[in-house]
């Protein structure tokens, strides 16, 4: 309020002048108050103009220069505000597509790697198809692969016909327990007759009686066999199956490794023989390298090979000798009709049968 009454005095307050532009004659003191009044007024009217024209503190802002300069250096902090959140979007943004790229020329690497890799195991393949190529041979570990794989085949069919025999066997036992109850069936039946007629009946239904006692004793034994050739079946399933499938599996990489191994020795030997320069020596150094890879682990497959095809005679041997030795006795035992010698040979051989019933699912599983 009392700088609007100063400033309004101010406006009011004028210098006499006269006709040739100079002052009027006036007392020292009251120059001298008007000259101080004018002076305080001016003083005033620049501070309310500095304040007017000066910037706004509820939006603060960054000024380069005085308040004379020019609009330019001046940067509001809303500005600022904007460009540090539209920057960390920017950032973020940057991270995950760098990120997006670095998955995406990892792929294209592998698949990069795959591709030559290929190339060159088809390459190899090809020229020792056409005799071509040379080829890495272990004479003794090639013998003892074929070997394998002919036994594999051998015990492949004593697997088939076992089972044949199985299901043949099971469907013979089944008859016999069916004709055993009809037997027996017959053997109750007596029919009031006289005489002659009931003599000859009689003697009729006892030799029923005796024929259904042969079938289920015939039958008990059989179940017994059974379980001896199951058993066989079983061990001889997991031999081939199992052990020399899985023997095999390690055959198959090893051939594989072979292969890429002579590949890469091609490719060496190829760069080898062509011209010494710059390019030339990178690309016989990263050959080089590839190479020593490659034969190590053709190396330690071959090693896996040659010791998995030893324990695995051993264990072919312990378990044919054991499971020939059950087939054998078992079979004469039943043939021969030596009920308790069959059934010390399962004893022997821990071979436990299966309790009538057991394949059957029980009430609850039938819900």
């Amino acid at each position: 309020m009392m700088t609007d009454s100063i400033m309004s005095k101010a406006a009011t307050m004028e210098i006499p002048i006269n006709s040739n532009g100079d002052t009027g004659t006036l007392p020292e003191d009251d120059s001298l108050e008007q000259a101080t009044q004018i002076q305080w007024s001016l003083d005033e009217k620049d501070l309310q103009q500095v304040m007017v024209s000066g910037p706004n503190l509820n939006e603060t802002s960054i000024v380069s220069g005085g308040y004379g300069g020019t609009g330019e250096g001046i940067i509001p902090t809303s500005s600022i505000k904007g460009s540090s959140m539209h920057q960390s979007h920017s950032s973020s943004a940057v991270t995950a597509e760098e990120a997006s790229r670095g998955v995406a020329v990892e792929k294209l690497d592998i698949v990069k790697k795959w591709g030559i890799n290929t190339y060159k195991c088809t390459k190899q393949m090809i020229s020792e198809r056409f005799g071509r190529g040379l080829r890495t041979v272990d004479l003794e570990l090639e013998a003892q692969i074929d070997v394998l794989r002919d036994t594999k085949r051998k015990y492949e069919n004593i697997l088939r016909l076992a089972r044949a025999l199985t299901n043949h066997f099971y469907s013979m036992v089944q008859t016999q327990r069916a004709l055993g109850d009809t037997f027996s069936d017959l053997s109750q039946k007596s029919p009031e007759l006289q005489g002659f007629q009931i003599k000859c009946l009689s003697d009729v239904q006892d030799e029923f009686g005796y024929n259904a006692e042969t079938q289920k004793l015939l039958c008990k034994n059989g179940e017994t066999l059974l379980g001896a050739i199951n058993f066989f079946v079983s061990s001889i399933n997991t031999l081939v199956n199992k052990t020399m499938e899985d023997t095999l599996m390690t055959v198959k990489l090893y051939e594989n490794a072979r292969l890429e191994f002579d590949a890469y020795r091609a490719d060496l030997e190829e760069l080898n023989m062509g011209p010494r320069d710059a390019v030339t020596l990178s690309r016989i150094d990263t050959a080089q390298q590839q190479f020593q890879i490659h034969k190590e682990k053709y190396e330690r497959l071959r090693s896996d090979v040659t010791v998995k095809l030893k324990f695995l005679e051993e264990n072919k041997v312990k378990v044919m000798h054991k499971q020939l030795l059950l087939f054998h006795n078992a079979i004469s035992a039943y043939f021969a009709g030596n009920q308790q010698q069959l059934e010390l040979t399962l004893k022997q051989f821990n071979v436990k049968l299966k309790p009538p019933g057991a394949d059957k699912p029980s009430w609850l599983e039938e819900q």
